[in-house]
């Protein structure tokens, strides 16, 4: 006759036992983890290239933080290396004179050298612009996509106003 219950107390006693590890404490096991030195801060800036699927954010480390001139200065250098090797490109055409970026009160103005309408890209260009300066900063508690950038185009004297979406396209804002 068998018994069932036989093996019961030996699966107990097993179970009762673990899995082998024993109460050793701490062991060294090599240097502590490494890394970003207590107390440093890292900055970025959100650079906006163009990849396979259309407008893209990127994280570029700079050593301040950036300003709309400074991540617009970053933006018109192109992709640096890494990000080619992404298969990231930039639409922002050759402009002819300097392309300006000021912070305004909770606004960007930003001026362009040549009119949007001579610019090559199919738009994609001036949202690179656009999206780059409305996130380098915030501006006035405001961030994005409620950030206004006010466009000055050589040869027109009044200023269009947009805004970047955070799929990264521009969108007009309504005269109030």
């Amino acid at each position: 006759m068998k018994r069932p219950f036989v093996c019961v107390p030996v699966l107990l006693a097993a179970l009762v036992t673990g899995c082998g590890v024993g109460a050793t404490g701490p062991v060294p096991a090599g240097a502590p983890a490494s890394g970003l030195q207590a107390g440093t801060v890292s900055h970025y800036a959100r650079l906006y290239f163009v990849g396979r699927y259309g407008i893209q954010a990127v994280p570029r480390a700079v050593d301040t933080a950036a300003t709309p001139q400074r991540a617009l200065d970053l933006l018109l250098k192109g992709p640096d290396a890494a990000e080619r090797a992404r298969g990231l490109i930039t639409e922002v055409p050759r402009l002819h004179g300097r392309v300006i970026a000021r912070a305004a009160e909770g606004a960007v103005d930003l001026h362009l050298p040549v009119p949007v309408a001579q610019m090559s890209g199919g738009g994609l260009g001036l949202s690179q612009i656009v999206c780059t300066v409305a996130n380098a900063a915030v501006l006035g508690g405001k961030q994005p996509p409620d950030v206004d950038v006010r466009v000055y185009e050589a040869g027109y004297s009044t200023a269009w106003t947009v805004r970047c979406d955070a799929a990264g396209n521009v969108v007009p804002v309504p005269n109030r």
